[in-house]
């Protein structure tokens, strides 16, 4: 990465693409291009190439996705399916046509399959069956990876894939509906807290267990694999440490201050009983995490009462 690169974040505007606009800008990248999807509908090829005809950027970091948790996942099939592989099949086509010199696609940890062991080796992908809730979802992503591959294959392309833990920080998404676990679970505990509500229904059994990464790590992460990563294949970004569902409601509850009890709707789905990276790949480059899980949550809390 030089100084003067102009770099194209898509998907500026969601959690992921913003930590990486500060971690971008607080490294002395100012030649920075975004377009909100108003302006850009990534799901156009001919949009899309137009934009890159124009623009010529010569870093993609493709953050820009059609996301949420298991409800909205398993309701809208179609529809994470299709715009998922729609937006990053246009990109990273535009991309090699317009000779981008390096482009980082960002996948999800449910790409790998459902009774996987654990941890999670980049080289589980493609070994067994999905998760079902999600199964659209990853398997776009599965093609967004395979996708940078073919074309560094075919063509020298250097695109590099990586593939992010569950996230949490600024500019995450808080709907009940539509939101992952742990910004719903802050959402929840506030407002049961506000009205003095006797109890927090959690979804499913809480034995679940799940790694949690700040937005803000995973976009350090980010820029350090860009700078020293030019493989096939994929990488993990996690912090290689779990917590059971439960537990996770436990500290959000404590950090909150609600008061109340927790219950459980059964009725609810689990999904995957555990989903922890293996980050010894990324570890082995001389990358970890810094914010811890506590410290983190405790400034997300604080960015959802400043935003909502």
């Amino acid at each position: 990465m030089q100084p003067n690169d102009k770099i194209y974040v898509a998907g500026h505007r969601g959690m992921v693409g913003s930590a990486i606009c500060r971690a971008l800008a607080a490294k002395g990248f100012t030649n920075l291009v975004t377009r909100t999807s108003d302006e850009l509908d990534l799901r156009n090829q001919a949009a899309v190439d137009g934009f890159f005809e124009k623009e010529r950027p010569d870093l993609v970091f493709l953050a820009a996705a059609k996301v949420g948790g298991i409800l909205a996942n398993n309701t809208y099939r179609a529809e994470f399916l299709y715009e998922n592989l729609m937006i990053e099949s246009h990109i990273i086509h535009a991309a090699y046509r317009c000779g981008v010199k390096k482009l980082m696609f960002l996948g999800s940890s449910c790409i790998y399959p459902k009774e996987a062991p654990q941890p999670l080796k980049e080289e589980y992908l493609l070994t067994g069956p999905l998760e079902p809730t999600n199964e659209p979802y990853a398997i776009a992503k599965i093609a967004g990876i395979k996708l940078c591959d073919a074309y560094r294959a075919q063509y020298g392309c250097n695109f590099i894939s990586v593939m992010p833990t569950n996230l949490y920080g600024p500019n995450d998404n808080y709907d009940l509906q539509n939101s992952h676990v742990l910004p719903a679970l802050i959402r929840r505990f506030h407002e049961a807290r506000l009205n003095a509500a006797p109890s927090v229904v959690l979804w499913g059994s809480g034995r679940p267990r799940r790694e949690f990464l700040h937005a803000d790590d995973l976009a350090d992460a980010c820029l350090f694999l860009v700078q020293h990563y030019d493989q096939e294949g994929l990488v993990n970004i996690g912090t290689g440490v779990d917590l059971e569902i439960k537990e996770l409601a436990l500290l959000v509850k404590k950090i909150v201050g609600y008061e109340g009890e927790i219950t459980h709707d059964l009725t609810k789905p689990d999904g995957t009983m555990r989903k922890l990276m293996d980050v010894s790949k990324l570890h082995g480059m001389g990358w970890t995490h810094r914010i811890g899980l506590e410290e983190g949550i405790r400034q997300a809390y604080a960015d959802f009462r400043s935003q909502h």
